[in-house]
């Protein structure tokens, strides 16, 4: 099979990628859905970014418990639980959408109920990847799940868009709950024999503790995880700024900006699938992704026609995708098994559970400023990073230390909106 597909051979992992593909799309229904909801009943750049807030803040509050239970369990029977709950949680905000003008503070309840679902599931769902796979096809494996979370923002949004100017926002959240039944049934339907099961982790006491002691004292976690705080708070905030850039400042629709959310999500394929053919991970790759994302950024926030935005958002989508794959690969790869869990819990803490403070900031300064300047706000974030990393990476250079610079992968998650 062509290297970039290598891990479609194996039967559990095709299970999980088909439904995973079609959930995600569902899930993206969503997240646009309560974007462009909550933009209509508060006409609100903080109200948007306070949505992305309760959205993603379990994540902050719970991730390193949430990583310890994905070390602790059967992820599989694990992620079943938790993604039925999901499922229930959309159909509640498809009842609230269906009175017609749901209150706001029901839609963050809501919303926060969600996120501690998505706290759960987050770490669990990924580190499950490495166990349907060999090691040698672990970062392809990476890299095709990043695909999924990335190709179904082409479709979702799309779907999205065309559902909420015909018949309505509550079909998108009717379609969402439905989805989760694809991805229900391919855990199911698994070889569990056929899992690469790693050893169980013993309940104890300071295991939490431990997890970020291990973090921390290897320079090839720390330095990753330091840079993906600063992208994740402050430019990973595509569902507060992009809305308010094509409506206000480009004068577009709802389905315009979905249009642009599908383009960017292009670009994010793009570089999910190049990332997929890559055999090597190095921190200078994040670096350089960091700049490339950064650069991208600038780029749309001084685009003057919703036309001339379009190819910007598509290395956009490439760049952020770039930095995503390639960071997130050399966590997996170099965590130890029994620790991957809350490795990956406190990505996505820095990542996602980061939103909760820079939804609302780059919120205010596009209520403030214009969403240009939200854009560029993240853009500049990014080089700040990537001139972090690339000192880091020359500090550890000096010390003699390699292993934080070439991390070799035996092959060839994460998003928030």
């Amino acid at each position: 099979m062509n290297r970039t597909f290598a891990s479609l051979q194996f039967r559990n992992f095709r299970l999980f990628f088909v439904g995973q593909l079609i959930s995600q799309i569902g899930s993206w229904m969503r997240q646009i859905a309560m974007a462009l909801l909550v933009l209509k009943l508060t006409d609100n750049g903080v109200a948007v970014g306070g949505l992305v807030a309760f959205q993603f803040l379990p994540v902050l509050v719970i991730g390193p418990w949430a990583g310890l239970l994905a070390d602790r369990s059967d992820k599989r029977r694990l992620l079943l639980i938790v993604q039925t709950c999901l499922m229930g949680n959309s159909f509640v905000l498809a009842a609230l959408a269906a009175t017609g003008h749901p209150p706001v503070w029901a839609l963050y309840f809501v919303a926060l109920i969600g996120g501690v679902f998505t706290a759960l599931d987050n770490p669990a769902r990924r580190s499950f990847v490495t166990e349907m796979v060999p090691e040698e096809n672990v970062q392809n494996a990476v890299s095709l799940n990043t695909a999924i979370m990335t190709g179904s923002r082409i479709v979702g949004p799309a779907i999205a868009g065309l559902l909420i100017t015909t018949v309505g926002y509550t079909w998108c959240f009717v379609g969402d709950g439905t989805s989760f039944l694809a991805v229900i049934a391919g855990l199911w339907l698994m070889r569990t024999g056929e899992l690469r099961l790693p050893p169980a982790v013993a309940r104890g006491r300071g295991q939490v503790r431990a997890g970020l002691r291990y973090v921390w004292e290897r320079d090839d976690l720390r330095i990753p995880l330091l840079i993906m705080t600063v992208v994740g708070t402050l430019a990973f905030n595509f569902s507060v700024v992009l809305p308010l850039f094509v409506k206000r400042s480009l004068e577009g629709s709802d389905g315009q900006f979905t249009l642009l959310f599908s383009a960017l999500s292009v670009g994010s394929v793009i570089g999910a699938l190049w990332s997929a053919q890559r055999p090597v991970v190095k921190l200078r790759h994040i670096v350089a992704a960091t700049f490339g994302f950064g650069a991208a950024m600038l780029v749309l926030a001084v685009m003057p026609t919703l036309l001339a935005a379009f190819p910007a958002s598509v290395v956009v989508g490439f760049s952020s995708v770039a930095f995503m794959t390639t960071s997130t690969t050399m966590l997996q790869l170099r965590a130890d098994p029994s620790m991957r869990g809350r490795v990956l819990a406190l990505q996505a803490m820095v990542f996602l559970g980061s939103t909760p403070i820079g939804g609302p900031i780059v919120g205010a300064v596009c209520e403030r400023f214009g969403a240009r300047a939200g854009l560029v706000v993240g853009g500049v974030a990014c080089l700040a990073a990537g001139v972090y990393g690339s000192w880091a990476g020359r500090r550890l250079l000096r010390r003699g230390v390699s292993v934080g610079q070439d991390v070799i992968a035996t092959g060839a998650d994460l998003q928030p909106a």
